[in-house]
């Protein structure tokens, strides 16, 4: 699937949205940008829908051209695309206490097995939390091949919207009661453990991905009018979002906003990769450097907390008073090290991912000559 300006651009947001947010612990960009930085949670929120968009469109159109999916083909990429920067960055916690953004870790055997947002139970052991979002979309990666394969084996659309709304509603239903059973009155550490970090609380995004992805697959038509109206569905997504951070600024951890504000933020969110899908309109246009961002986008997220640490501590009180140019000193510290973790680990892996799928292509065709021979 060749690359589409939207959506690397919507990627770019995520990305920068998300560590905007995490730079409240070197002090952020400070007033006059509390909502910027108090929102940038939201990204993960984009992240996920862009995932459920496009791994559910490989999938989808796979089962759909073939009847199958080619699991071994399936899994080998996503473990060569997910795991050689992790394990890096992973070291890096271990080994390095300087990198942490906080001195403990929850047990080390949690992260290699992605079960970190299922049992995180301490706040003091906050190190490398960042995680918890990568782990939902291991889970993911983990179920969803095997689901599609059996609704897709008589593919309905009335199907999979059916599945789709009994797990937003599940999900509404859970939160509603693990809100009052856990977090009411518990404050940010219950909120964190049941409703934020597990994967069954945040599926919301990856649902709404995984919809727009069945409507590209299966109702060409559907998808053919939402790529000629995305102005009107950006402007949608626009006011829907400006409900959302309305309805959660100042009060994340309330009932409402933790009930049904996943599924509105996430509706919101699969409406600007809706409308930045297709290859014109306003969300098509291409933003210098927001490619580059998109493609380091997996490195940046993974690093950024060591390198705040890191560039924090090697400041000190340096630039105190220069709040722009300590920020701008942080930023390019954070570009910097997310780039050499893509350069350095990521890029490689998959140059060789790539290569192999094309050798195993060419091996593949070579023997269905030899039969035909």
């Amino acid at each position: 699937m060749h690359r589409q300006p939207g959506l690397d651009t919507l990627r770019a947001i995520a990305i920068v949205w998300v560590m905007l947010f995490h730079s409240y612990f070197i002090g952020g960009l400070g007033d006059g940008f509390s909502l910027l930085e108090s929102s940038g949670w939201m990204g993960v929120d984009l992240f996920f829908v862009l995932s459920g968009y496009l791994i559910g469109r490989q999938v989808l159109a796979s089962i759909a051209a073939s009847g199958t999916l080619d699991l071994a083909a399936f899994y080998r990429r996503r473990m060569l695309r997910i795991l050689p920067a992790f394990f890096v960055v992973l070291v890096l916690y271990v080994f390095w206490p300087a990198w942490r953004e906080t001195p403990l870790m929850q047990p080390l055997w949690q992260f290699p097995t992605f079960t970190f947002n299922l049992l995180f139970d301490a706040p003091d052991r906050y190190a490398f939390s960042h995680v918890w979002s990568l782990c939902v979309e291991e889970h993911f990666y983990l179920v969803f091949p095997f689901l599609a394969l059996a609704v897709a084996k008589r593919p309905s659309m009335r199907r999979f919207a059916s599945i789709g709304v009994a797990v937003v509603l599940g999900g509404i239903g859970l939160r509603a009661w693990l809100w009052e059973t856990q977090v009411a009155g518990a404050g940010g550490p219950a909120y964190l453990r049941y409703l934020y970090y597990p994967t069954y609380a945040r599926l919301d995004g990856l649902v709404a991905g995984v919809a727009l992805a069945a409507c590209a697959v299966y109702r060409s038509r559907w998808m053919a009018w939402v790529h000629a109206n995305p102005g009107r569905i950006a402007f949608c997504a626009i006011l829907l979002l400006g409900g959302c951070l309305a309805l959660f600024t100042g009060k994340r951890t309330a009932f409402w906003p933790c009930v049904i504000g996943y599924p509105l933020l996430a509706a919101a969110m699969a409406g600007f990769v809706a409308a930045s899908s297709g290859q014109a309109g306003p969300m098509a246009i291409r933003i210098p450097g927001a490619a580059w961002l998109a493609r380091a986008s997996y490195s940046l997220y993974l690093s950024h907390k060591g390198v705040f640490t890191l560039t924090a501590a090697l400041l000190g009180s340096h630039l105190d008073g220069h709040r722009i140019l300590r920020f701008a000193v942080f930023a390019v510290a954070t570009l910097a090290g997310g780039a050499l973790l893509h350069y350095a680990v990521e890029r490689p892996f998959l140059r060789w991912r790539d290569r192999t799928v094309v050798r195993r292509a060419h091996l593949g065709m070579a023997g269905q000559l030899t039969k035909v021979e």
